[in-house]
């Protein structure tokens, strides 16, 4: 990493966003370079890819999408976070499907960003170290959460969260039968003073449930809890 924390790409047509998060993520120690579109990001991945990307979804000559496609087809590995507008809700979940890693709404708190780098480069160290300690590993029933790697598995098998998916799942999975409510869960997954409403919650929810349940189509062990949140039941 030539002395730096890892190389990050940030690719916005925003001058001042690109700007901005440039600058707080050198400040951190990572050696940046941006790009105004996602062509010109393209261009320069294909010479040499850096370790992570920052990425907005509508840009000029190449959108967000198809460069997080074509990035996904060259590396399943580099994690890519999303920057999105929070209009944008179908894109944003095109986004996770095509193998984005997290993202965050505009406008976003700088400090969320710079703590979503550093757990998504954590975990790119630690994909290939030994297992965790057991007290580092989460289990209920067929559940497995490992709180190093940010990873999940079911039945033994790896279930794809993305950060924040992770952290919800770990806030309802550690009290079983207990039930979080949408700003519990909110504060878990988003613990930097950033404001998401109760949809995007659920929307996570959601997708969570859909990524179980394409692993064990008869998943049911999170449960809605009308009026108060969610709860993680061990009868799944």
């Amino acid at each position: 990493m030539s002395g730096t924390r890892g190389t990050i790409a940030v690719v916005d047509d925003e001058q001042t966003i690109r700007e901005t998060v440039g600058f707080a993520l050198e400040r951190e120690g990572y050696s940046v370079t941006t790009f105004a579109d996602g062509l010109e990001a393209w261009e320069s991945f294909e010479r040499e890819l850096p370790e992570l990307v920052v990425l907005d979804i509508l840009m000029p000559r190449m959108d967000g999408l198809d460069l997080c496609r074509r990035l996904r087809g060259v590396s399943p590995a580099v994690p890519i976070i999303f920057l999105t507008s929070k209009d944008e809700e179908f894109d944003r979940v095109l986004g996770l499907e095509l193998g984005a890693d997290d993202y965050l709404c505009k406008p976003f708190s700088m400090r969320e960003l710079v703590a979503r780098v550093k757990v998504l480069f954590r975990r790119l160290a630690l994909a290939s170290a030994p297992p965790s300690d057991d007290e580092e590993i989460l289990r209920v029933g067929p559940l497995e959460l490992d709180a190093r790697r940010y990873t999940a598995s079911w039945s033994g098998e790896r279930v794809p969260l993305t950060v924040t998916e992770f952290m919800m799942l770990h806030a309802l999975a550690r009290r079983p039968g207990h039930v979080k409510t949408r700003q519990q869960l909110m504060d878990e997954g988003y613990p930097h003073d950033t404001f998401v409403s109760d949809r995007t919650i659920d929307s996570h929810i959601k997708r969570i449930r859909k990524k179980f349940s394409a692993v064990d189509p008869g998943f049911d062990a999170i449960d809605t809890v009308y009026g108060l949140g969610y709860r993680y039941t061990e009868h799944g």
